[in-house]
């Protein structure tokens, strides 16, 4: 207590003494004032204006005099609060434009940290592998494994704690109030094992359900639980009926559980392998696996290597294959972390975008960096009094980076509030096109990241001032020149050289905007080898053989609910196929043998391409236009003849041209697969995304025989097309809805989309790209667009007696304008010159997100630099202007 009021009393005393040192030069300001003709009040309050840090001083006075320093950094705090106050446009402006970069960088990283950096949410998750092969031979970069491989690996392998295997598909659930179309996972029973998770509810499986013959069992997702069974726990044990069987439930999973990153995944059941159905061949399924401790992929590649011999000797090939033939692939394993074969190729894009925004920081850094500067000038008399009763150099400094860092620090704040807005846009945005879009959110990462961030920004911005004024010269201080003056060029330099840093910078993000831009143009020009896509109704339809095992009665079955569609009002043609264009997860492949092809003379080893089984008149539904022979027809399905159609690429490559094509012969890569005549060519499909090469395919009839004397083989799971003006609209839905279940009333309809949502998925990437850097280049140019006009503002306000001056002495007001917008316009020229060497580097870089652009395209880089110039010139002319109507008497007498 005595402590607390000796320091009391100190301060006052201190107070005193800093009053009298103060008055003295208060005076001389007051002096100087009075003598340019101001009231003695005025000149009063001009000095003390002029003054500026009385608080600051004090507070600088009492540490000199030896005040106890452990209140220093709250002081600080306390006094950038009030200063930022007393400046409420310049804070305003700094803290928007603060918020902005900071909130966008704030964003993006939390995508990047869930996308990218956090590992998968399973225990010890950085020894999870994922297992497939590849072929040099046959140029495949990555084929999923096949049972055989699984089950050698299962059983001999020396490096792994356990592999898995699984698939997905499409399941009826029935037996309910309606009939519902879900996503199972087929799994064997090592899949969860190896990702260490277990059940809410009951048990997960075990090598017993796993045996073929076995009851079938289920385990419920949670979200599926919650819709269907409303969170009952007593539902383990009760029967769901899964495409026409009924399966009993023996467990629900966590509300957390996600499978890798599939999102729509209702039900779990066991792929329950009859080990002797397996034949060597047969890949198409995926596997993962568990690193033992210690060993690393390298050695477990090793390991799977071994192993590929082993289970090519272990199980028969494959009817119709040779040994020869598997053999001749030369297959090797492929083993990557798991993580990144559920995050793919999408983190180019996100660290390419991540880096741009970061740009927009700098540009955003450099804009407050030019406000701080212009208000920290108007303080130089406050900071030479300062100097003069004792502060020392790092008093100053200390006390213009506080206010920087509370600066900073309330633009993070605010960045923050703003990223979590912007946020949902962007999940919205990137929700089909990104992986894990489900694990972002603003946690403790992602706010420690804006911490850093904001304190970053404020050392950038802020030292610039400190290395300007934090050593004031008293005297030359309390000599500044009045306002009238031609002005300091030193200030105009250094607030010239921020603003060529933030055209160059602004420049390099509009060019890479501007190359997405171009790549949107392109992509969206491509023929995706259909036509009217929004006008195309889909909804994929799956008959199991549990419920019609007849393939025959099968097709019928399909076929009249495609003439209950074909009976709906408006609509102009129907057909169906068993995978659609842009349609994920569905696309089957086949080894194929052209008869007198480019492949048979050139010796090379059959190549797996895609192949479709379709209706009669798919593609006249689709507008694909035939472009040689004929379409399918239903004699042609139900007679069960030997015919295909292929695409145009396909025809050209082997037979050198669509017409010479006809005629000709093809199979699968089985011996035993009956050859097919190739009755017509159709134009080109794009069958993955737009952005990929048109996909060499092969058409089949959705009822064929597969091999001479041997069932028929029917498409069971198939998507209808529906061309009409009304798709997508609830009415049509519900009259399509009572079309197929006046056919089968237990019949569930799934993927209820149009073509058009197919498309827009397939382009989901790129318009995300694409939105994210216009909005940072938009961002840059309005940053360097105010930072031009804050220049030329300053400059016309610091010359304004110079003005008068030249004014007076004849010189037009055209002259007076074009000095000051030349001005702008050198800065601009400067910045665009060293931006387009930054931005010639950061397309290079962005080069993988590119589509029929170059990374130097000539077009972008000119219309980029001219909309820059352009902008530039237009935000120099106001303040131009106001040079020019300045009046030189007025101007003169107010200096």
């Amino acid at each position: 207590m005595f402590a607390r009021l000796w320091n009391v009393l100190r301060s006052r005393r201190l107070d005193r003494e800093l009053d009298a040192e103060l008055g003295h030069h208060l005076e001389s300001l007051e002096a100087e004032h009075r003598a340019k003709g101001l009231s003695p009040e005025a000149a009063r309050r001009a000095a003390r204006r002029d003054f500026g840090g009385v608080s600051r001083t004090r507070e600088d006075y009492r540490d000199q005099r030896g005040l106890p320093m452990f209140e220093t950094m709250m002081r600080d705090v306390r006094l950038s609060v009030r200063a930022m106050w007393r400046a409420p446009v310049v804070t305003l402006a700094a803290l928007a434009t603060l918020a902005i970069g900071i909130g966008a960088n704030t964003a993006i990283f939390s995508v990047v940290d869930a996308v990218l950096i956090r590992p998968l949410p399973y225990p010890e998750a950085d020894r999870l592998i994922s297992l497939s092969l590849r072929s040099r031979v046959m140029r495949i970069d990555d084929l999923e494994s096949a049972a055989y491989v699984y089950l050698t690996q299962r059983d001999e392998n020396r490096t792994l704690d356990g592999v898995g295997m699984w698939s997905l598909q499409a399941v009826n659930v029935t037996g309910r109030e309606q009939p519902e179309r879900v996503m199972a996972l087929r799994v064997t029973a090592d899949v969860l094992p190896v990702l260490g998770v277990d059940t809410l509810h009951g048990r997960y499986f075990t090598p017993a359900d796993d045996e073929p013959g076995r009851r079938p069992t289920t385990v419920l997702m949670h979200g599926y639980w919650q819709r269907q069974f409303g969170g009952d726990p007593s539902v383990v044990g009760q029967t769901v009926t899964v495409d026409g069987a009924p399966h009993d439930v023996i467990g629900v999973m966590p509300p957390r559980f996600r499978f890798l990153d599939q999102r729509d995944i209702d039900l779990i059941v066991p792929v329950q392998l009859d080990r002797a159905q397996v034949f060597a061949g047969g890949f198409g399924w995926p596997s993962i696996g568990r690193l033992r401790p210690g060993v690393t992929i390298e050695q477990a590649s090793e390991d799977m290597a071994r192993l590929l011999p082993i289970a090519a000797d272990a199980f028969p090939v494959m009817p119709g294959f040779t040994r020869d033939q598997l053999d001749g692939g030369e297959w090797e394993p492929l083993l990557l972390p798991l993580k990144q074969d559920v995050v793919g190729d999408a983190g180019s894009t996100l660290w390419i975008v991540m880096g741009t925004l970061g740009l927009v920081l700098l540009v955003a850094c450099a804009n407050v960096a030019n406000l701080i500067l212009v208000r920290t000038e108007g303080r130089q008399r406050e900071l030479a009094v300062r100097a003069a009763l004792g502060a020392s150099w790092g008093r100053i400094a200390g006390g213009l980076l506080t206010e920087s860092v509370v600066l900073g620090l309330a633009g993070g704040a605010l960045g923050v509030a703003a990223a979590y807005a912007g946020l949902r846009v962007l999940i919205g945005l990137g929700s089909s096109s990104l992986p894990r879009m489900d694990e972002i959110a603003i946690d403790g990462r992602v706010l420690l990241f804006a911490c850093v961030v904001s304190l970053i920004s404020a050392l950038l911005f802020g030292a610039l001032p400190v290395l300007r004024y934090a050593r004031p010269r008293l005297a030359a201080a309390l000599r500044t020149e009045s306002r009238g003056s031609s002005g300091s060029r030193e200030h105009l330099r250094a607030r010239g050289a921020l603003v060529v840093v933030q055209v160059a910078l602004a420049l390099a993000l509009l060019v890479s905007a501007g190359l997405m831009i171009r790549t949107f143009q392109q992509l969206a020009g491509v023929d995706p080898g259909f036509t009217r896509p929004g006008d195309i109704q889909t909804l994929r339809v799956t008959i199991p053989a549990s419920s019609q095992p007849d393939a025959e009665l099968t097709a019928r079955r399909q076929e009249a609910i495609l003439n209950g569609l074909a009976a709906l009002p408006g609509v102009e043609s129907v057909a169906y196929a068993s995978a659609l264009p842009l349609q994920p997860g569905v696309t089957q492949t086949d080894l194929l043998v052209m008869e007198g092809g480019r492949m048979d003379a050139e010796g090379e080893l059959p190549q797996n391409r895609a192949f479709h089984m379709v209706s009669p008149g798919f593609f006249s539904a689709m507008g694909t236009p035939l472009v040689a022979g004929r379409d399918l027809t239903w004699a042609d399905l139900y007679e069960r003849r030997a015919v295909a159609l292929i695409s145009e690429d396909l025809a050209t490559r082997e037979w050198g041209s669509p017409a010479a094509a006809l005629g000709r012969h093809l199979r699968g890569g089985s011996s035993q697969q009956v050859w097919r005549e190739v009755v017509g060519v159709v134009s080109n499909v794009h069958n993955q995304r737009v952005s990929e090469p048109s996909g060499r395919t092969v058409y089949l009839p959705a009822l064929m025989e597969l091999i001479a004397g041997q069932p028929p083989v029917v498409a069971r799971s198939v998507s209808y097309v529906a061309r009409n003006a009304r798709a997508g609209t609830p009415g049509f839905l519900g009259d399509v809805q009572r079309a197929v279940w006046a056919v089968d009333p237990e019949m569930p309809l799934a993927d209820v989309r149009t073509m058009g949502d197919y498309y827009g998925d397939s382009l989901a990437r790129t318009s995300l790209t694409l939105v994210l850097l216009a909005v940072a280049g938009a961002m840059a140019l309005l940053l360097g667009v105010i930072g031009i006009y804050g220049v030329v503002s300053y400059a016309v306000s610091q010359r304004t007696r110079e003005v008068g001056i030249r004014m007076a002495l004849g010189a037009p007001r055209t002259e007076i304008g074009g000095m000051f917008l030349r001005q702008a316009l050198v800065l601009t020229a400067v910045g665009v010159a060293v931006g387009l060497a930054g931005a010639m580097g950061l397309a290079r870089w962005m080069s993988v997100l590119l589509f029929g652009v170059s990374p130097l395209d000539p077009v972008t880089y000119v219309a980029v630099s001219a909309t820059l110039v352009a902008a530039a010139a237009l935000a120099s002319y106001v303040p131009s202007r106001r040079a020019m109507r300045l009046q030189p008497t007025a101007a003169l007498r107010d200096e």
